[in-house]
């Protein structure tokens, strides 16, 4: 029987923290010992987060390394890019293993300075970091100490594409970008009030934003390729829900790929996942068949006159898409089963 692991979050107040702190609370190997706010806080945890009563009766707590060191030895770190990766490595430092959910520690020094515009942590740390992506993964992340978990929307467009891009000499066609048309609920701008989040300007509308220049684009071509050869055209609208994240990927390949050879393909890498579910040809995803899930549904079409592949993935942006993965590599590292804390059904309707 695997020992339980005392396990502390950090920015337990935002939605993949909260996220974090429903599922650990069932987790059968884990106990929560440590939650600390992203600002200063101080009260019961059960009393900040009404949603949680009953469950626990730990203290919310302003972060600090050596409080946060004492209790645990595992960390969760979601908190927003840019403050999330140095606390992590910190924490690394002290002896804990971490998992950080933000994008500070998922790209080299110089794309992440590209990207997110601001200046990237040591080399060392991001060299350290293993990137979360469970199921392409998994053996490194057995090994590791420190997680970069993967992005929202890079979790649900590398898990549709990696099947492809793996057959990339038999299937693609490099000279041509893949187009990610890609949907999100607006709990992936996090809990902070802004104004594209009020109910008034979401409601009834739908936009795109950050044309052309979202930071997940450079995490997925790194995943997708390894080596920087496939180009991505991602291209990221905000959905008037609170979850979830469709994304609609487009691929131009050889003649003659077939529908059959695509699900044979897809059943080859994902038969066995336990959060990977493959549909029948011809039938497409919906986001209401995984919220509250740890699922990534995947449908695909092919369409013969133009040779291009539709490859259409959904997720719980909250769950697979932050804090079920999180979960999902937490149990990895430490030996428990893959799906402990993870098994429950999506909500529907």
């Amino acid at each position: 029987m695997q020992t339980r692991v005392r396990v502390g979050i950090v920015g337990a107040n935002g939605y993949s923290g909260l996220e974090l702190a429903r599922l650990l609370l069932a987790h059968p190997g884990a106990d929560l010992t440590y939650v600390a706010a992203s600002k200063d806080a101080a009260g019961a945890l059960e009393d900040e987060q009404p949603f949680l009563r009953g469950t626990n009766n730990l203290q919310v707590t302003a972060y600090h390394p050596d409080a946060c060191a004492d209790a645990c030895d595992f960390v969760f770190v979601a908190l927003p890019s840019g403050s999330s990766g140095a606390i992590a490595l910190d924490l690394r430092e002290r002896g804990l293993r971490a998992i950080d959910l933000s994008g500070d520690l998922r790209l080299p020094a110089g794309e992440y300075e590209r990207w997110y515009g601001r200046a990237a942590l040591p080399e060392a740390g991001l060299d350290e970091a293993v990137y979360g992506l469970t199921e392409w993964r998994r053996s490194e992340i057995a090994q590791a100490n420190l997680i970069a978990n993967p992005g929202c929307y890079a979790t649900a467009a590398e898990l549709a594409l990696l099947p492809l891009t793996a057959s990339h000499g038999d299937i693609l066609l490099p000279s041509a970008p893949v187009i990610i048309d890609a949907k999100s609920g607006v709990s992936g701008a996090g809990r902070k009030a802004t104004q594209s989040g009020l109910l008034g300007e979401l409601a009834e509308n739908f936009y795109a934003y950050k044309v052309g220049r979202h930071q997940h684009t450079p995490e997925i071509e790194r995943q997708l390729s390894g080596t920087g050869d496939i180009r991505v055209l991602l291209n990221t609208q905000l959905l008037p829900t609170v979850r979830g994240i469709y994304i609609s990927a487009y691929v131009q390949t050889r003649d003659g790929v077939s529908t059959a050879e695509l699900s044979s393909l897809y059943q080859f890498y994902y038969d066995r996942e336990p959060f990977i579910r493959v549909l029948p040809a011809g039938r497409v995803p919906e986001l209401k068949h995984v919220r509250g899930s740890n699922y990534c549904d995947i449908g695909f079409a092919v369409d013969e006159r133009t040779g291009v592949v539709q490859v259409f993935s959904v997720i719980d942006n909250l769950q697979k898409g932050a804090a079920g993965q999180a979960v999902q590599n937490f149990n990895v590292m430490n030996g428990f089963a893959e799906t402990d804390g993870l098994l429950a059904q999506p909500l529907y309707p």
